[in-house]
């Protein structure tokens, strides 16, 4: 199945739910809401048409300042069909005190587990339902989020970094 064919079965298929955002440099990419994440991950892995059996990327951005400032973008790839596919969710906006967060698709993907762990560990965004969300790169008392817009370029002022500011509220 070419392409524009694949992305027209996808967006028939889920009309109204998914947005086509064309085609990049190097593949198709789809814009869905959180509502319909999970049910639209499934269905490009488990369709015969499709076939989006890896998951080779999952990643956060940041796009402070906007309103909705998070995202998650997957990157997929059909290995028996060999084409790829780019989905993309954003995150709505949240009060300070809450993380962002969308559901897990570590059900859908088990590779996903390290994915999204990375993600909540360099962004702070929380993913539902992962059986095993905790840091994968920093240690388990570090503060904040580095990967956000608004981390202080030399981090917070602790015990092993004298150089970097104040956390506020202290």
């Amino acid at each position: 199945m070419e392409a524009p064919t694949f992305v027209s079965h996808i967006l028939q298929t889920f009309e109204g739910r998914v947005r086509n955002d064309g085609a990049g440099i190097d593949m198709h990419c789809l814009t869905v809401t959180l509502d319909h994440l999970v049910d639209l991950c499934r269905f490009l892995k488990e369709d015969p048409l499709l076939q989006f059996n890896f998951l080779s990327d999952l990643c956060g951005v940041d796009h402070h300042p906007e309103e909705d400032r998070y995202e998650v973008v997957y990157h997929l790839f059909s290995i028996p069909l060999q084409h790829r596919l780019r989905l993309k969710c954003r995150l709505k906006d949240t009060a300070e005190d809450i993380a962002p967060a969308l559901p897990t698709v570590t059900g859908v993907w088990r590779t996903a587990n390290w994915h999204e762990r990375e993600t909540y560990d360099m962004y702070g965004i929380v993913f539902s339902d992962h059986p095993n969300l905790q840091r994968i790169y920093m240690w388990d008392g570090f503060e904040g989020f580095p990967m956000r817009k608004d981390f202080p370029v030399r981090g917070y002022k602790d015990i092993y970094n004298p150089f970097g500011p104040e956390k506020s509220g202290e």
